[in-house]
């Protein structure tokens, strides 16, 4: 009896698996060059049903305490476009073990560097949703979902719009206790793969981290005695491999 227990619990788990989608977009930074106005990103589904995928954008503001916001975009002040990012389509009907591609398109001034949240939630379709399927379509959609038990995980990215005339000038202050670099340009540079290891001891290392030092802010870190740190400095398309030892 327990084991006829255990293969339905097992088969349900397998329908319900079966049926959900799975999506997956990548990376979770992305970044728009200040000579380029549309980034296409692509979202996977590798789940065993169809992704119907809403895509979402928010601007993020930064406060001067540190604190973000994150806010609907806004027209611009003619009236006439908006002024941020836009998805197109926002609708993203991803088959199974398949991918689709929404294409980012930025329109307004690029005087300044800009942030945005891009936010993709799987769904199941409603009339409202504006997805291009049938009423009957999306009722055996629903039931097929509502078989098993589904949990559709969506996911939430950060899109960088640099300026047109980005400006790269990072200096760096590297004393005996401290390692300090500062962002005097006015587009975002990232420290990738940031490592702080042991040196005597390679497996002895902190987990891997990645940070971004927006215009006029600064990245620091303490220097210890025996320990290594190795990381890159990406500025926009230069990449630089840098290692510092306590």
């Amino acid at each position: 009896m327990k084991r006829w227990m255990m293969w339905v619990a097992a088969s349900v788990m397998s329908h319900a698996v079966q049926a959900a989608p799975q999506i997956n977009v990548g990376v979770v930074y992305d970044y728009l060059d200040g000579d380029k106005s549309t980034y296409l990103k692509r979202v996977f589904n590798g789940g065993d049903s169809t992704a119907f995928v809403k895509v979402t954008v928010l601007e993020i503001v930064y406060q001067p305490d540190g604190t973000i916001r994150e806010l609907p975009l806004k027209s611009s002040s003619d009236g006439a476009s908006r002024d941020g990012l836009m998805a197109s389509p926002a609708r993203l009907i991803v088959p199974a073990n398949g991918m689709q591609g929404t294409r980012l398109l930025f329109m307004g001034e690029r005087d300044r560097e800009r942030y945005f949240r891009v936010r993709f939630v799987p769904v199941v379709p409603e009339k409202e949703d504006e997805f291009a399927v049938s009423s009957d379509e999306r009722e055996a959609y629903k039931k097929e979902i509502s078989a098993g038990v589904n949990v559709m995980a969506g996911y939430g990215t950060v899109f960088f719009v640099r300026p047109a005339q980005t400006r790269y000038d990072s200096q760096v202050s590297d004393t005996p206790q401290q390692y300090r670099i500062t962002n005097n340009g006015n587009s975002v540079v990232v420290v990738d793969e940031f490592r702080d290891c042991a040196v005597s001891k390679e497996t002895d290392c902190q987990p891997t981290t990645k940070h971004h030092i927006l215009g006029g802010r600064t990245f620091e870190f303490a220097k210890q005695a025996g320990r290594e740190y190795r990381f890159k400095l990406v500025e926009g398309t230069s990449v630089k491999n840098l290692q510092v030892k306590g």
